[in-house]
């Protein structure tokens, strides 16, 4: 049995990874009898954390917000900065740095006092960052309330709107959120047409948690990022494939989340890009700033010349 102090810090963490675990739950995952786990609860009170206990048939514990942040953790003023932080690291470019701030993000609101949430949202609805191309439509407290859905597997509804225009109502179990090049997905469960399906953040409307857990399902695949990513690739309006004279690791560390590169031969790969529009496609192979050999879309080639033209006039007039 682990001695007290790390003990009770094990428990802080599984309190704070899930909304609520019953009693028997967590005396199981400590290794503890029930009475012990009360008096370990009772150790977290004392230090300031916000622990309620539900009595009765299931009865258990959960994080609570709180009168003020729990002690020995953040001050105010830091914990303000740090969501602020955090909200403008989710809506970032960085995979994987976006989607932890999405996860830290949730346990932060968690037990922050309402006081200090509005701090957080009045400077950050004060502030603007620069950002490439037009920003998604994608908003941060979706995210929150999306995240804390899939960390306590709790069914969502919200209204969604389809590539093709047409609305729908869904009810959803959640599994992971997911950042796609510069958007978000949530992939879950789609009950009321029993397959897994990928939605789109900035198509969604009127999130809500439901209050309903459910029995995670296996993920197809299990990998999320995988699933939207072929996705992806299915839905795309434009599929095009280019051969560059360029080293396929190479060419699929630049832009491999958004294509598929195969090697031909030593220094010569193929690509094939499936995006919302050729601009970008374009964008994608002039990041790897290699010699096109050849490309299966008359309609990029026509852009790709149109821009040659017009860099060339460009630099003409410069120089």
């Amino acid at each position: 049995m682990a001695n007290t102090s790390s003990r009770t810090l094990r428990l802080l963490s599984l309190l704070q990874t899930h909304r609520y675990w019953t009693g028997d739950e967590l005396a199981d995952r400590l290794d503890v009898s029930v009475r012990t786990l009360r008096r370990d609860v009772d150790r977290l009170r004392e230090l300031g954390y916000p622990v309620e206990a539900g009595r009765g048939v299931g009865g258990g514990y959960q994080l609570a917000p709180g009168a003020s942040l729990p002690p020995l953790v953040l001050d105010d003023e830091e914990a303000v900065a740090l969501a602020v932080g955090l909200h403008t690291a989710a809506q970032g470019s960085l995979t994987g740095i976006a989607e932890a701030s999405v996860r830290a993000l949730a346990k932060v609101i968690q037990v922050m006092p309402r006081g200090l949430r509005r701090r957080v949202e009045a400077l950050r609805s004060a502030t603007a960052a620069p950002v490439w191309g037009a920003p998604p439509n994608t908003d941060p407290e979706a995210l929150v309330l999306l995240a804390q859905a899939c960390r306590d597997d709790e069914r969502v509804t919200f209204g969604y709107q389809a590539a093709d225009g047409r609305e729908s109502e869904r009810r959803i179990e959640p599994a992971q959120l997911v950042q796609f090049g510069r958007r978000w997905y949530l992939v879950g469960y789609d009950l009321d047409r029993g397959a897994w399906r990928s939605f789109r953040l900035d198509r969604m409307q009127r999130p809500e948690l439901t209050g309903k857990r459910f029995a995670p399902r296996p993920l197809p695949g299990g990998n999320a990022a995988a699933f939207v990513e072929a996705g992806r690739r299915r839905s795309g309006q434009h599929r095009v494939q280019l051969d560059l004279a360029a080293d396929a690791a190479a060419v699929r560390a630049q832009i491999g989340p958004w294509s598929e590169v195969s090697e031909l031969d030593a220094g010569h790969c193929r690509v094939k890009i499936t995006a919302d529009s050729l601009q970008w496609a374009a964008f994608a192979v002039g990041v790897t700033g290699a010699e096109i050999t050849a490309c299966d879309s008359p309609e990029l080639i026509a852009l790709l010349r149109d821009w040659s033209e017009r860099f060339a006039r460009a630099g003409a007039a410069l120089s």
